[in-house]
């Protein structure tokens, strides 16, 4: 085919009701004539437009099936939500709520006040704070209690998580004046107490989520940084990314926080609490009542679909056992490693793989030295590619010239349509 021989917008566009029509017929012709100068066959033209539709009008925002063996996957939306969370939403999304009503009263209310109470009984804290994500938790609280003045850190607790989000850039943006104390690997409650001053505002403690530093290292306790705090008369803020309500290993929980002295404490709502995208704050009363009033709060503030995805998962946590059996993220880590092994022998019988024992992670930047133990179904490397492309996508392990679908992070109903997929891609 020649330049001259290609179609005009309109005649390849005519015979569509599509009003997208006229725009996916421009971009095919400006993409054939580029391949004609480089001497290749544009094709059928009318097939690549009809294409283009299906592609315009297909969500970005797609559902995958995890068998990467990484339970909080950042990439891949990190926490799954319980049904509990997502019939919440449901139903608070189809039509109008009461967000900011007050039914009681007839009159304006807060959106703080739906899941204030159930985060004062989960965690014993005073009051009780709501934002779009722990980052912006930290830069509430920080500007709030510390704009202009210092806040004191351990240079082993200046940590980056993922996408570059480091402590000292968060602490510069909040207005407040960095103080690092100790060294990298060892700091003393007296580094806090030497380091304070008439123009401190905080001190800052923070949790070091996805990294451990093994040897000859020190740490005050909370206990201890707590004692500093109240001599010096200083509020201290416990940031512990995750966060959990239930024991995980070493993970604390903002329930010991508080009750080992902090004044606030922070976490995500996303990670190992297995809840929505949120940032969460506890604590004293008059602390949480000057992040409410900060200017910031409205900026942070939690949209109405992710308030209630975390109140339907909150109520989960007040029945322990119940948190445990419906919150996705607490039965994987949970789950027996020979249910593990049944579900991946059942997805290699199905597709003709092989079972492999492997090792899954928590991911999220929590519990970065747990090693879970794991078997997925091994198939060829040549699928990964089309099972990534596919609907739904599958995302799996590549290693040693295989792909592995690990099957920690596969749930029972799941099994079907990777199976499905598997086969399809052969």
């Amino acid at each position: 085919m020649e330049l001259r021989d290609l179609p005009s917008v309109d005649e390849l566009s005519r015979g569509s009701e599509d009003p997208l029509a006229v725009d996916a017929a421009r971009l095919v012709l400006a993409q054939a004539r580029e391949e004609i100068r480089a001497g290749a066959d544009p094709g059928d033209l009318a097939r690549r437009v009809g294409d283009e539709l299906r592609a315009a009008r297909r969500p970005a925002l797609r559902r995958v099936l995890n068998a990467t063996g990484v339970l909080v996957h950042t990439n891949l939306g990190r926490a799954p939500l319980p049904a509990a969370a997502i019939e919440r939403a449901l139903e608070v999304g189809r039509g109008y709520s009461n967000l900011e009503y007050d039914l009681a009263d007839g009159s304006r209310g807060s959106r703080q006040d739906h899941v204030a109470s159930i985060l004062r009984r989960l965690t014993g804290a005073e009051a009780a704070i709501v934002v779009n994500n722990n980052a912006a938790a930290m830069l509430l609280a920080l500007a709030a209690l510390a704009e202009g003045r210092e806040v004191l850190v351990s240079r082993g607790e200046l940590i980056e998580i993922g996408d570059g989000f480091r402590i000292p850039d968060v602490l510069a943006r909040s207005g407040a004046r960095l103080v690092e104390v100790g060294s990298t690997n060892r700091t003393r409650a007296s580094d806090y107490d030497g380091a304070a001053g008439d123009d401190t505002a905080l001190i800052l403690r923070v949790h070091q989520s996805n990294f451990r530093v093994v040897g000859f290292v020190e740490r005050p306790t909370l206990k201890e940084l707590a004692a500093v705090a109240r001599a010096r008369s200083l509020p201290l803020l416990d940031d512990l990314g995750s966060g959990a309500f239930v024991d995980i290993a070493d993970e604390p929980t903002a329930r010991d926080a508080l009750a080992n002295g902090a004044d606030l404490v922070c976490f995500s709502g996303d990670k190992l609490l297995g809840g929505p995208q949120a940032g969460i704050v506890v604590g004293r009363a008059d602390l949480v009542e000057l992040l409410r009033r900060h200017p910031l709060h409205r900026a942070m503030r939690i949209d109405k679909l992710s308030l209630a995805a975390l109140e339907g998962t909150l109520l989960l946590y007040l029945e322990p056992a119940r948190a445990l059996a419906e919150v996705p993220v607490l039965r994987m880590l949970h789950e027996d490693v020979e249910s593990v092994r049944e579900r991946a022998e059942r997805l290699a019988a199905e597709v003709g793989g092989e079972v492999e024992e492997t090792v899954a992670r928590v991911g999220g930047g929590a519990l970065p030295l747990v090693e879970l133990p794991s078997f997925a179904c091994a198939v060829e490397e040549s699928l990964a590619a089309r099972l990534r492309l596919g609907e739904p996508p599958v995302i799996g392990v590549l290693r040693d010239g295989r792909l592995l679908l690990d099957c920690r992070t596969l749930a029972d109903d799941e099994l079907g349509a990777v199976a499905a997929a598997v086969i399809a891609c052969r």
